[in-house]
């Protein structure tokens, strides 16, 4: 079966009528998404940086500290699957583009516990699709992990990280090949943001498959449901990957709970598309999507430190 990209997540159509003005403006917001959603004290003193000061400089030192972080980062969005039951066998990764070696990639070894997941059980693939010989660690590595990621890596050379794995709502839902509905804030997230994968070739052992999972994704799409297979997302950081990842998952059970409420003659509204596009606007920056997953690996740092070793 031809893959099928599906890029709006509202299947449903609202009756005629007039197009609807928007209840606030982006206009009267500030320019810088993230700017919207925090406020300081009226001096400005108080500042909300994302990353560290060294994140956007090419000096050998600083590449060498953003490597490092990226890696304990890799380390705690897996540690967060971990906590949110995303294991599920050898079935699972993510990769991450390494910021000195720019065509290689981070990613878990195969058959480790997302849950015990350390910087020191991270490898480094080559472009090739082999364990570096000397930096990161000798453990073998899934395949598919390196079919699908490659691919999608090669059509969209913009994005650094990517992530799948077979969560269990994630499963659930993509056995009706459909994309989620916004029908709440949160689902905004996914707001002409979703695509759907609409076959399924079995496990990915060859480079054709996730040729073709790429092209499903389009050249914008940051998140997919693979029909019979679960979900995969994609991020400027690990930290995007992780976040859009649990928060499609957590959609996907509120979605199969809806279904289940209008199969009883409940039903359910979605939000007018021009409230979800301006809602959009903001939660689908990427600066605000790594802020919405900071609190959950900042705990993971705090209370589980071994894993940044």
């Amino acid at each position: 079966m031809a893959p099928v990209a599906v890029s709006r997540t509202q299947e449903a159509t609202a009756p005629a009528a007039a197009p609807a003005e928007p209840k606030q403006s982006l206009s009267d917001l500030p320019k810088e998404a993230l700017n919207r959603v925090w406020r300081g004290n009226a001096e400005g003193t108080i500042k909300l940086d994302a990353f560290p000061d060294y994140w956007t400089k090419t000096d050998e030192e600083s590449l060498l500290k953003k490597r490092q972080y990226v890696k304990e980062h890799l380390a705690l969005t897996f540690r967060y699957w971990g906590k949110m039951g995303f294991n599920e066998g050898a079935a699972g990764h993510i990769t991450v583009r390494d910021p000195i070696l720019h065509d290689h990639y981070w990613m878990n070894p195969f058959s480790v516990h997302f849950s015990s997941i350390t910087v020191s059980k991270l490898v480094l693939v080559t472009p090739e699709g082999y364990v570096h010989p000397t930096l990161g660690a000798q453990l073998p590595i899934n395949a598919a992990g390196y079919w699908i990621h490659s691919a999608i890596h090669k059509a969209r050379p913009e994005i650094n990280s990517i992530g799948h794995c077979h969560s269990v709502h994630g499963k659930a839902w993509s056995a009706f090949g459909r994309p989620v509905e916004v029908t709440n804030q949160d689902s905004c997230l996914f707001y002409d943001n979703l695509a759907v994968y609409k076959s399924f070739g079995g496990v990915v052992l060859a480079g054709e498959e996730g040729a073709r999972i790429a092209a499903a994704l389009g050249p914008k799409n940051r998140c997919a449901i693979l029909q019979n297979h679960g979900l995969l997302t994609l991020g400027d950081t690990v930290d995007e990957v992780g976040y859009y990842f649990a928060l499609l998952d957590k959609q996907c059970h509120v979605q199969l709970m809806q279904e289940a409420a209008e199969a009883n003659g409940i039903k359910k509204n979605l939000i007018d598309p021009v409230d979800a596009a301006f809602t959009a606007a903001t939660l689908q920056h990427p600066t605000a999507v790594h802020f919405s997953i900071k609190s959950e690996l900042d705990l993971i740092a705090e209370r589980e430190p071994e894993c940044l070793k």
